[in-house]
């Protein structure tokens, strides 16, 4: 499996000109994707942390360029990565925003981390899922039909968190104050990352 590293995860956003919120939004992702994953393979659950932090910091690499083409950003990112020999990374990312499938295996999986982990940062900040899963349904539910999809989005999700979160040693509501908001010193890091 050929999972880009860090620096070419941080080279490959800086090339596809993400705009620096949706940097802050994806490292702050990796950082609640690479969190819950070191709790969770305390209880003897393997998960592959190269292939989530790839993921999660990639997860929404196409979303900048969709702003102006309306694409589905998931699945364009689950192109782009899959096309440059990363299908492993591509196939999380395109499961980002809505899983391929809910609770196949016994145990959380790379996608479901990842894609938690989004449901759970709001802009750069680690917010309860009930207050981003609301800011989604005003910002992307403006038809019935999308309002419908996002509620029941909405309610898997909130099955993954009471799965994930049976192997934390704290509550979904204290995550934000486990894992510390400020991911300055991240940010930095990526754009020393790119002046090397």
């Amino acid at each position: 499996m050929r999972i880009p590293s860090k620096k070419q995860c941080y080279e490959l956003i800086h090339e596809m000109e993400m705009m620096e919120h949706i940097v802050a939004h994806s490292i702050q992702v990796w950082r609640v994707a690479s969190f819950l994953t070191d709790h969770i393979t305390k209880h003897e659950v393997y998960l592959n942390p190269e292939l989530i932090q790839a993921s999660a910091l990639l997860h929404d690499i196409t979303k900048t360029r969709s702003f102006k083409t309306g694409e589905n950003h998931a699945l364009t990112g689950k192109e782009l990565l899959t096309g440059m020999g990363y299908p492993e990374v591509g196939d999380i990312i395109g499961q980002h925003v809505v899983l391929d499938a809910y609770f196949e295996s016994e145990t959380p999986t790379e996608a479901e981390i990842v894609n938690y982990a989004d449901k759970r940062v709001l802009h750069d900040k680690v917010a309860l899922l009930e207050e981003r899963m609301n800011y989604i349904l005003e910002k992307y539910g403006n038809k019935p039909e999308l309002r419908e999809r996002i509620r029941w989005l909405g309610k898997k999700t909130k099955q993954q968190e009471d799965r994930i979160f049976s192997y934390m040693p704290f509550s979904p509501g204290e995550l934000g104050t486990v894992i510390p908001e400020d991911c300055a010193d991240e940010i930095s890091a990526y754009h020393e990352a790119l002046s090397d």
